[in-house]
């Protein structure tokens, strides 16, 4: 069970409804399933109805049960870049999946996520592919989960082959190939997709680039960097060569959000991994948080 307290801060009395679907993003669909649930909703310690009037100061408490879950695995190790009572953001190592599927069962971030929350139901708010690292978070409750998704700002780190131009955009769209479920194409009957970028620093083979995502594409980065000729370093999918790297060199290295109870904003950082270092020997790589 997860209890969420909110205080009413409006001047004017409002119907409980109002409240928290109007003022605190809650869904219809939660506060239907809050509804029904014995005890789901309180003001003040006592049960209260959807219509009832609530006042400035009552403190509202949303209880949620959570009813699904994951196998817990505590062999597993993942850091933790940022926690509160609402979500945590784990620092997810490159080869992970996130999401168990038929050849990853017990190994997957929603495992770990498990053992250390088995009261809770995991909701990642962004996705990562298995061999992407960095920043992935996941929501504490349904009502987290709703307030944050597409509020949270990402920046990635990718290596790529070749010398790219100090800074870019590339605008292609992006569609799914018709003789896959797993590969996207440019092509022009795609969906629109946006990447801006800029180049942070270059080696002999590749170039460091700071992406910033406009649109959010399956595969978006990858197919994009392939497109304009420069694939990721290690993505073997999208031409890429994997001489130095064994995985697409790519890294979520940054997050902004704002907070889901506070409003607070938030921007949590994730170190460049020592694999995608290794592909500038000659150093030169500084960090901006």
């Amino acid at each position: 069970m997860k209890r969420i307290e909110l205080t009413v801060d409006t001047e004017k009395p409002v119907t409980l409804e109002k409240f928290l679907v109007g003022r605190k993003g809650v869904s219809r669909r939660l506060l239907t399933r809050l509804k029904r649930q014995e005890g789901g909703i309180t003001r003040n310690g006592e049960t209260v109805r959807s219509i009832d009037t609530v006042y400035n100061g009552d403190v509202i408490v949303l209880s949620l049960e959570d009813d699904s879950f994951l196998e817990p695995n505590s062999s597993l190790n993942v850091p933790i870049a940022f926690e509160n009572e609402s979500l945590v953001v784990f620092d997810k190592p490159g080869g992970m999946p996130v999401h168990p599927s038929i050849k990853h069962q017990g190994d997957t971030l929603g495992n770990y996520f498990a053992h250390l929350y088995p009261q809770l139901t995991f909701r990642p708010v962004n996705r990562l592919d298995r061999d992407t690292s960095g920043l992935c978070m996941i929501a504490k409750d349904a009502l987290a989960a709703k307030l944050l998704q597409g509020c949270c700002k990402k920046v990635y780190y990718a290596a790529v082959h070749g010398d790219i131009p100090e800074s870019g955009t590339i605008d292609a769209p992006i569609a799914r190939e018709r003789e896959s479920i797993i590969l996207r194409c440019v092509r022009e009957d795609g969906q629109r997709a946006v990447t801006h970028y800029r180049k942070l620093l270059g080696s002999e083979r590749y170039s460091l680039a700071e992406i910033d995502l406009e649109t959010g594409r399956t595969h978006q980065i990858r197919v994009h960097f392939a497109h304009i000729g420069a694939p990721l370093a290690g993505d073997d999918l999208y031409g890429g060569l994997r001489d130095d790297i064994p995985r697409q060199a790519l890294h979520c290295g940054r997050m902004s959000f704002s907070d889901p109870l506070t409003g607070e904003p938030v921007t949590v950082s994730s170190e460049l991994p020592e694999d995608i270092k290794s592909l500038f020997p000659t150093g030169g790589i500084v960090w901006k948080r």
